[in-house]
């Protein structure tokens, strides 16, 4: 089965924004993950795109600047996606993103719905080889 998801670890952060009862994670390049049924190899690409958060609830505060994300959790509802983003993403329930940010303390917020809305093309990088 064709899988598609953003990597956390190493993808860059150009800035969080909490405008109109929505946070915006912008992603400038957002580290892409591809498969595809029946290859062994899996390719790597990138893409902006931003991750929206609504009617959010920060636990701490807004991270200042850009950053490299480390990895991170995101949890939508009964599921956990650890170190990874499905693409595409769009849910609602009970939501909670914590993302790690090399040399910022972490991004922790809980929400009402989650959606990702990529833009542009993805940029082929290269094949991952086993």
């Amino acid at each position: 089965m064709d899988s598609t998801s953003i990597q956390l670890d190493g993808s860059e952060i150009s800035g969080v924004q909490l405008e109109s009862g929505v946070l915006s994670v912008h992603f400038s390049r957002a580290i892409i993950i591809k498969t595809m049924t029946g290859s062994a190899e899996r390719t790597l690409w990138w893409q902006a795109g931003d991750l929206l958060l609504e009617a959010p609830e920060l636990d701490g505060e807004l991270p200042a600047g850009p950053a490299i994300c480390t990895g991170g959790d995101i949890d939508d509802n009964i599921y956990t996606y650890r170190d990874m983003i499905p693409l595409p993403l769009e849910s609602r329930g009970s939501i909670r993103c914590d993302l790690r940010l090399q040399g910022l303390a972490p991004l922790v917020v809980s929400a009402r719905a989650i959606r990702l809305m990529m833009h542009g093309t993805p940029k082929y990088q290269h094949h991952l080889r086993k």
